[in-house]
């Protein structure tokens, strides 16, 4: 029997890499809805030849566009949010709308629909900064800014529909994910600056990050949302190991070759600047381990050096 999916923000970097894992079943049918704000369509080029795979331009802020797509769904992974720190604190409003706004949308229309269950992206930045590492989900949450703000009212909805309404919702707490097709984060914003020659910026210099393999997050978030077993308490999603950002900085500096420089500057206030997942909850429930932080970072290099070259020649 086919298994109808939605996946919300299925156009930007981890929704067009789960859109991919999903797609080699062959008895789902897969909708892919983005509003293409942060997304992008050629992300999805390839995999759109798949006759089981469809795609439309929907926002989650609108609600009866929702209650539209999700009409008939087994499945619901909720992607779709602005992901982006820094630009959630530049544009607190639009934040608030998509992440917060837009996920009580989707849990209506779930709730409408009858659908099997929700699987929520929800985000380390829900823990604010770290007393201790490694963090684990039984934490206290205090968020430290827009965004983590934004995705705590996103969990909190997720349990309230939970509650009342007996609704079947997996959360998992990414912690910073890594690789082909990223933008506008540490690593694809290192590497970009390390092929151009030009100095590797590091704000505070105190960072600890947990890196996680994007291929291991969307084996993940497909497991969550397609076992058979519900998932009543959040679950982080991590490597379990942190790293300095001079260190990930030092080594994409050698492995690019670069003539490039460190620049410590002072730190940005709204960004976390510990994190490390404890993974205990993880293991217990998905009975994998994670790849080692950062093994397939020559991968990411090698992927933007290809797209810088493209973009050189006109391709």
């Amino acid at each position: 029997m086919t298994r109808k999916i939605l996946v919300t923000g299925g156009a930007g970097f981890i929704g067009s890499h789960l859109v991919n894992y999903l797609a080699r079943d062959r008895e789902m049918e897969i909708v892919v809805a983005d509003n293409l704000y942060r997304g992008q369509f050629s992300n999805l080029t390839r995999i759109l030849d798949n006759r089981r795979v469809s795609f439309v331009e929907a926002d989650t802020r609108d609600a009866a566009k929702m209650r539209t797509l999700i009409e008939g769904v087994q499945v619901v992974f909720h992607l779709a949010a602005q992901s982006n720190v820094l630009r959630a604190v530049k544009d607190v409003d639009y934040s608030f709308q998509t992440n917060v706004v837009g996920t009580f949308n989707v849990l209506c229309a779930c709730d409408r629909a009858g659908v099997q269950r929700l699987v929520f992206t929800s985000s380390r930045e829900v823990y604010g900064e770290a007393r201790s590492l490694p963090i684990v989900e039984d934490t206290p949450l205090a968020p430290k800014n827009a965004y983590g703000v934004s995705k705590l009212a996103g969990e909190a909805y997720c349990n309230l529909f939970r509650r009342e309404r007996k609704l079947d919702v997996a959360i998992l707490r990414l912690a910073n994910v890594y690789g082909p097709g990223d933008s506008g984060r540490v690593i694809p914003i290192f590497v970009e600056s390390a092929l151009r020659g030009e100095p590797l910026t590091i704000y505070g210099g105190r960072q600890v990050i947990d890196f996680v393999w994007v291929g291991d997050v969307v084996a993940v978030l497909a497991e969550a949302g397609l076992r058979r077993e519900p998932l009543p308490e959040p679950v982080n999603v991590g490597s379990g190991i942190g790293i300095t950002l001079q260190s990930l900085a030092e080594r994409i500096l050698a492995e690019t070759g670069s003539g490039g420089r460190l620049q410590v500057v002072p730190p940005r206030s709204v960004e976390v600047e510990r994190f490390t997942a404890d993974l205990t909850r993880f293991r217990a429930v998905f009975g994998r381990e994670p790849a080692k932080p950062l093994c397939y970072l020559s991968d990411v290099i090698s992927y933007i050096r290809l797209c810088q070259i493209a973009c050189e020649v006109g391709v």
